[in-house]
């Protein structure tokens, strides 16, 4: 039989589940909206009914440990949520490794484990081990989507934080921003302008055509050259620069790896972005090389499998 864990990852809008060989290679993949709204036993309910679907299709594996990435402040030690924002209600205080060990009860080989971490933590953890900063001693992972996130990796380890909040990089007041509410509840924040949500208010607030319904829309106008659009997204990707800019200037890492689907807007948004980092970090850190990241979607389950592995031999 094959060894397998379960690797999750719980975003804002989407949850998709994994399964995953020895060297996190995923070996069948699925995924669903995430109910946010609707409450953290929908959102678990969910992660268990794409577990078992996969499950099913591979009777023959045994379950060595699930590995979850999700949205939200994570006690890695308990498996629980210390506070999340209002994308996934009520998500604080939800004992999320006990709710699922119980919910695949008889399915968890003796042993197994469930490791839980934010989700930007897992992406680090699977571009450090397989991707844009395999080989890195020392990485700052951003990921720019639904939301902004950034996961730190010092020594060849992730840094959480005295209060499990290390890297929170959406919540770093932002010049540019303080006319937009962060989903927090604060106004002034990266994530109020620097995400797809936030680069899509941000068109909204500058006069933009309300018919619009995304970030994807916006960046598609600003492909055809509306003024509006085009400064819309330039103005999100700066805000996002001079963030990078304050955490390397504290973390001096060795690179910086920056994904998600807003960067893949491409070139309107990745020069404005660059050419912000540039204006405002020292002269000392202009070397420091920004990057792509290389796993997609991926990343955030392969970075799950990986610390489930981990865990199993006592590796936190």
């Amino acid at each position: 039989m094959a060894d397998v864990v379960l690797a999750v990852d719980i975003g804002g809008t989407k949850t998709a589940v994994g399964l995953a060989d020895a060297d996190d290679v995923i070996l069948d993949e699925i995924a669903g909206p995430t109910p946010g709204s609707a409450g953290p036993e929908a959102i678990i309910a969910t992660v268990l009914q794409l577990s078992a679907t996969l499950l099913d299709r591979m009777p023959e594996a045994t379950l060595r440990g699930v590995g979850i990435g999700t949205a939200g402040v994570v006690d890695v030690g308990s498996g629980s949520i210390i506070s999340a924002t209002e994308t996934l209600a009520g998500w604080a205080g939800t004992r999320l490794a006990d709710a699922v060990r119980a919910g695949l009860a008889g399915r968890l080989a003796p042993g197994a484990v469930v490791h839980v971490q934010n989700d930007v933590d897992a992406h680090a953890a699977g571009e450090h081990r397989h991707g844009a900063a395999a080989g890195a001693d020392s990485v700052l992972v951003v990921a720019v989507g639904t939301g902004v996130g950034a996961g730190i990796i010092l020594g060849g380890r992730a840094l959480r934080g005295a209060r499990h909040v290390a890297g929170e990089i959406a919540h770093v007041p932002t010049p540019g921003a303080e006319h937009l509410r962060c989903p927090c509840g604060r106004r002034g924040h990266l994530e109020a302008i620097g995400s797809g949500i936030g680069l899509y208010r941000h068109y909204l607030s500058l006069g933009g055509d309300p018919d619009e319904v995304d970030a994807r829309g916006v960046a598609a106008r600003a492909a055809r050259g509306e003024a509006l659009a085009v400064r819309a997204v330039r103005d999100s990707a700066a805000a996002v620069g001079r963030a990078i800019a304050a955490a390397v200037t504290l973390l001096d890492p060795e690179r910086v790896v920056i994904t998600g689907g807003v960067p893949d807007i491409g070139h309107h948004w990745w020069q404005p972005m660059d050419d912000a980092f540039r204006a405002e970090v020292i002269d000392a850190l202009q070397t420091v090389p920004l990057v792509p990241g290389t796993l997609g979607p991926h990343a955030p389950l392969r970075g799950a499998a990986a610390s489930a592995w981990a865990a199993l031999k006592g590796i936190s």
